[in-house]
């Protein structure tokens, strides 16, 4: 019942998630209006609002006028409840539960407004790195949290002025600064550098990809904002595994 309970938590919560994604990049409240479509202006009704099953009932249409809604909402829901139901079995209640939860449920919006906007609002972020840190002392790692949140803001902070000088442009935003201070307060140092190394691999096939496949080039600029929450992500979960096997081993 309890594994049930998650699954349905996370998906209402990927629901909410969704509004923040859309609402927070142009300034709307994530309260006021209430949910509606952004063609027509009708309101959702209730059951037209039930998390991953009214998207598919619909076939991905509004109700009112067919106007198409974007597969994000299936996907965050979906992820966001199978994120939650799989946080619950590794991690039981625990405050760990809790932490990952809080975590994920920062790192999702992040992703997806980079995706899209090319920007992390602060209002995550920041917020982020406070919750990180006040969760590590009651996990008892502060020292280690508050040094990866300066770890983290530093490497960036080193890698904008360093790409600066060399290529003449920004190589990563002043939002990547705070969203490395937070994800560095929530896995520490030692993570945050093995999150470093897994999303600069991961930006780099997606680049060598892209330009492959003729849709960017060498001076293109892509976000790397959702590489960093991916490698968050994992070092959260596997990071200690991954440091004793590949690196301490």
């Amino acid at each position: 019942m309890l594994a049930l309970f998650f699954f349905l938590f996370g998906s209402a919560m990927g629901s909410f998630l969704n509004v923040v994604i859309y609402r927070l990049p142009i300034g709307k409240s994530l309260i006021k209006p209430p949910s509606h479509c952004p063609l027509c202006g009708k309101n959702i009704r209730w059951f037209d609002n039930i998390p991953i099953i009214s998207y598919i009932i619909l076939k991905g249409e509004c109700r009112d006028c067919d106007a198409p809604i974007p597969i994000r909402y299936f996907v965050v829901e979906s992820i966001t409840a199978l994120i939650y139901l799989y946080s619950y079995i590794r991690f039981g209640i625990s405050l760990e539960l809790l932490t990952f939860l809080t975590f994920i449920t920062l790192l999702i919006p992040i992703f997806f407004i980079d995706l899209t906007e090319m920007s992390i609002p602060d209002t995550l972020s920041i917020s982020g790195i406070i919750i990180g840190l006040i969760l590590g002392v009651f996990r008892g790692i502060i020292r280690i949290s508050l040094i990866g949140a300066v770890v983290g803001a530093i490497y960036v902070l080193i890698v904008i002025y360093a790409g600066k000088a060399i290529y003449k442009k920004n190589v990563m935003g002043f939002g990547d600064i705070k969203l490395s201070a937070m994800i560095g307060a929530f896995v520490g140092w030692a993570n945050f550098l093995l999150t470093i190394l897994i999303s600069s691999l991961l930006g780099s096939i997606y680049g060598i990809i892209q330009i492959k496949r003729g849709k960017s080039s060498m001076k293109s600029i892509i976000p790397y904002g959702p590489f960093l929450a991916i490698g968050g992500f994992i070092t959260f979960l596997f990071g200690k595994w991954i440091i004793l096997k590949f690196f301490l081993a």
